[in-house]
């Protein structure tokens, strides 16, 4: 492959240091700081001459969220890998880096898994297939959970009812991830929302009410999903699929 031209390097460059600017924006006064007058200013541009690298403020959004999707996902594939092989461990460090990541990250956290607004809106309305930043994100979090029901099935709900209520439902997760038992997919989604939950919760200060520990809490929830995937099925029901 050919190494990139100078003009090539130049704006890629550029493109980088417009999202930075865009980042520290959304760090020191949320999303709605962000504009493109401000980060040219602050480049010393002309706030036209960011059209030339992003279409509109929605597209930069979008790219930074994207961005963010993806420093998410490596930090936490870096606990993953740092792990061994087992799956739940895996699993176990992997949410306790996205905790850690998002604590400490509740601005860029907001943007990406808050309320749809400008760019965050178009980046959720848009499915994308495997390619998309939140798909290869939760692409960290499936495999190993299909890893650890490939060596022993664990208990779900009855596969009857999961397929009932589910089958017909999971295109967009198998338009990502391929074609996933539905015991997986239930497992994937229900651990999620429920790590999301309270990651969320703590970040934007809803738990003050209740605990004086989130962590506490957190850690506590994956002490059940690490049993609920670590427990056998019922004896005499539907064989996994």
């Amino acid at each position: 492959m050919d190494a990139p031209s100078r003009r090539e390097r130049l704006r890629s460059a550029t493109v980088a240091e417009i999202k930075d600017g865009a980042r520290r924006l959304l760090v020191t006064g949320g999303v709605e700081a962000i504009s493109l007058r401000a980060i040219a200013r602050e480049m010393g541009m002309t706030a036209p001459a960011i059209y030339r690298y992003f279409p509109s403020l929605e597209a930069l959004v979008a790219a930074l969220a994207g961005d963010l999707y993806d420093e998410l996902r490596l930090r936490v594939a870096v606990a993953r890998d740092d792990a061994g092989a087992e799956p739940v461990d895996q699993l176990l460090a992997m949410s306790r880096a996205f905790r850690t990541w998002s604590v400490t990250h509740p601005a860029e956290f907001g943007l990406i898994f808050g309320a749809p607004g400008p760019g965050r809106h178009t980046l959720a309305g848009d499915r994308g297939g495997p390619e998309h930043p939140g798909a290869r994100f939760g692409a960290v979090f499936i495999q190993p959970i299909l890893a650890r029901w490939q060596r022993s099935p664990f208990a779900t709900p009855p596969p009857e009812l999961l397929r009932r209520r589910l089958g017909g439902r999971l295109e967009p997760l198998r338009l990502s991830h391929g074609d996933v038992p539905v015991e997986v997919a239930y497992a994937f989604l229900s651990g999620w929302t429920r790590l999301y939950g309270l990651v969320a919760m703590e970040v934007f200060h809803q738990f003050a009410w209740a605990v004086t520990d989130a962590e506490a809490l957190f850690e506590l929830e994956l002490e059940m999903l690490t049993a609920q995937l670590l427990a056998d099925p019922p004896t005499g029901g539907d064989t996994p699929c």
